[in-house]
C-alpha cells in the first residue's frame, strides 16, 4: 500500500501565505478555478466562500500549493504529490511550531536567505554547528519558524 500525504499548515490568510511558500519553494498556487465555477453554476456552492486572488477562484480560507512537476487533477488543481495545504483558522499562532520545514540551499544560503527575506520571511537566528552545520531560523509573513540551510 502506498500512502499519500500534504502538509496542512494552520493560517490567518490561507491565499496570501500560500503566494510566499510557493515563490518561496517554486510550487505553484493549486488553481481551483474550474471546480469552483461548475460548483457555483449548479448552486452548490455560495458566492461568499469564493474568494478571488491573482487571477484564480479559491475556496475562501484555504489555498494549496503544489510542486510543478508531480500530477495533479486538471479540474479541482489538487495536487497528488508534493503538497502543502493552507487553512484558516480563528487563532493567531501561539508558541513554537511543532514541526517545521527546512529549506536546501543547494550550498547558496546568503542567497536563498536574502531572496527569503525579499519575499516577507525574516531572520530569527543563525546556527553554526561545526563546520558543516550551518543554517538560519527564519519566520514566514504569518510568524511560522523554518530553517534554510
Amino acid at each position: 500500500m502506498t500512502l499519500t500525504w500534504k502538509l496542512v499548515v494552520d493560517s490567518r490568510d490561507a491565499a496570501a501565505l500560500a503566494e510566499f511558500w510557493a515563490a518561496a519553494l517554486g510550487y505553484e498556487v493549486e488553481d481551483p478555478t474550474a471546480l469552483i465555477d461548475g460548483l457555483l453554476a449548479a448552486g452548490r456552492l455560495p458566492a461568499a466562500a469564493v474568494l478571488e486572488r491573482e487571477g484564480r477562484k479559491l475556496f475562501r480560507g484555504y489555498s494549496a500549493v503544489r510542486h510543478p512537476e508531480d500530477p495533479h487533477d486538471p479540474v479541482s488543481g489538487i495536487g497528488q504529490g508534493r503538497r502543502i495545504l493552507f487553512q484558516d483558522v480563528p487563532e493567531a499562532k501561539q508558541g513554537k511550531n511543532r514541526l517545521h520545514l527546512d529549506v536546501h540551499s543547494g550550498g547558496e544560503l546568503d542567497t536563498v536567505v536574502a531572496r527569503l527575506e525579499g519575499l516577507g520571511a525574516t531572520r530569527v537566528e543563525e546556527q553554526q554547528q561545526g563546520p558543516a552545520g550551518h543554517w538560519w531560523v527564519m519566520r514566514d509573513p504569518e510568524g511560522n519558524e523554518f530553517c534554510v540551510a
